[in-house]
């Protein structure tokens, strides 16, 4: 494809070259540049991929696109490459990768997820739904991307804007009719998304996370960012329960659909007496919905959270057409992995895994796993390396205070020594519950071991933070790890019944 079919759609001036060099492909990645490629120049918060503009030319590069003047020393090496600047590097990749891969979004219902928690779950939902309806739905999120007979995993929730596009190219050319993705604010704030119109819009909840280094400055922008998805859609579906909803709507510019439980007027809503619903196999959930529309609805997922995604998807659906026998059986059929999902290993104890690994998602957990009553709650849990204490200290003050007996172990302690992160839980626990019972066990799969054959009967087990991952990170090195076979394989081992 020539360059100036490429940039039509961003504002840029050419240093030098010309706009009928053919591109082969893009690149973002100074690795990954093979002859002919163009490559996008980005500033970042580790590394300005500027200075690597001599070396991908050298790799075969015929066009950069960047951000900031290079060396006039470096620009003199490159006499045969076209140079375009342009305001932001990033949003220019966005707008470079739709045009590339033809606009793939425009060949589909697009439907993104935001929020703090509930974005897997509540797209997994839609998905369900919309098949159940007859749709042919491809999805993007924190588990990976799945459409009719393919799925892989992602390394972030919302992928690079020239990932994300290569992969909506993928869903339309296998005959996608709709694309249910989730957002992040990272995602927005990167420019990941730039360039994508969403027929809808869901806002599940938000609470404070992601902010750091090399993350939001304050709540307050994460907040921001999270709300410019109601500026890029058509019709906001939103929860109107959430204290953060009316500031993260502020310039919205889309048609807005509430649902809640708490509040009257709300467009879908569910009453607060809805019924828990267990077995062996199944968490679950049964409420009322009334409002615009009156049904009686089960989720095979517990608690008040699972209502709330619930109504999110119910109130998607019906914008989007799908007819109430499609919404019931998809809720019906939901599972997604690593969220509130069992691990039926035995019938005198429940063990279930969650990808909780903040305090307002474990807080969530929780205190729905509380409302069933178990003789025991038992929560096997560690924090992340790298990551911002304040998800330690919350996590550590929530389990203290909810659970009845913790152990303490790694999650991904990428280039940090366990004992240094548990440490910091611990300070959490004792603002939490200064009593509070707990084991520290380091090796996470010793940390398993221990919970099955510490177990007791009518316990509840929460395996928390890693969720659906299959890996565990030490030292910035990912070796194979998926509690659901370990437990099942430790299980079998032991011979518990």
């Amino acid at each position: 494809m020539l360059l100036k079919q490429l940039v039509k759609e961003i504002p840029y001036t050419l240093v030098q070259g010309t706009l009928n060099t053919e591109v082969t492909d893009i690149y973002y990645d100074s690795r990954k540049v093979q002859p002919g490629g163009l490559f996008v120049c980005i500033v970042g918060t580790q590394r300005d991929s500027h200075d690597y503009a001599a070396d991908v030319a050298a790799k075969g590069a015929k066009t950069l696109v960047i951000q900031h003047d290079l060396p006039a020393e470096v620009l003199a090496t490159l006499p045969d490459v076209t140079v375009v600047k342009t305001s932001s590097t990033r949003y220019a990749m966005a707008l470079l990768a739709t045009a590339f891969f033809g606009h793939p979004a425009l060949e589909m219902t697009m439907i993104g997820v935001t929020g703090t928690k509930g974005k897997t779950t509540t797209t997994h939902m839609i998905k369900a739904v919309l098949e159940a309806g007859g749709h042919k739905v491809g999805m993007i999120g924190t588990n990976g991307v799945y459409y009719p007979k393919h799925h892989y995993d992602l390394n972030n929730t919302t992928p690079e804007s020239y990932d994300l596009q290569r992969i909506l190219r993928q869903l339309a050319d296998a005959g996608c009719d709709t694309c249910v993705m989730e957002v992040s604010s990272q995602g927005l704030m990167m420019d990941r998304v730039a360039g994508i119109r969403y027929k809808i819009g869901v806002f599940t909840n938000l609470y404070p996370d992601h902010i750091g280094p090399g993350e939001h400055k304050s709540f307050e922008e994460y907040r921001s960012w999270k709300g410019q998805l109601f500026q890029r859609c058509e019709i906001g579906v939103v929860n109107a329960d959430d204290e953060n909803t009316a500031a993260l709507l502020e310039g919205h510019t889309c048609r807005l659909v509430t649902y809640g439980i708490h509040t009257p007027d709300a467009d879908y809503r569910a009453g607060a007496d809805y019924q828990l619903l267990r077995s062996k196999t199944m968490l679950g959930v049964a409420f009322h919905v009334s409002g615009k529309e009156t049904m009686d609805v089960k989720v095979n997922m517990p608690g008040q959270f699972s209502v709330y995604n619930a109504l999110a998807t119910i109130a998607a659906a019906k914008e989007l057409g799908v007819p109430d026998k499609a919404i019931h059986d998809g809720l019906g059929s939901t599972i997604v992995k690593g969220r509130v999902e069992l691990v039926p290993v035995s019938h005198k104890f429940t063990i279930l895994l969650d990808y909780a690994h903040n305090e307002a998602a474990t807080e969530s957990l929780m205190e729905t796993l509380r409302a069933y009553h178990p003789a025991r709650l038992v929560v096997v849990f560690g924090c992340g390396g790298n990551r911002s204490k304040l998800r330690r200290y919350g996590m550590g003050e929530v389990c203290a205070r909810l659970a009845d007996f913790c152990i303490l172990t790694e999650d991904n302690n990428r280039f940090e020594k366990v004992e240094d992160i548990i440490a910091d839980i611990k300070v959490g626990m004792q603002k939490g519950n200064p009593n509070a019972k707990y084991v520290e066990i380091p090796d996470r799969l010793d940390a398993l071991h221990y919970a099955i054959d510490h177990a007791q009967e009518g316990d509840m087990i929460a395996v928390i933070g890693k969720g659906h991952e299959a890996y565990r990170d030490r030292e910035g090195v990912k070796t194979p790890f998926l509690e659901r076979e370990l437990i099942e394989e430790y299980a079998a081992e032991k011979g518990i019944e």
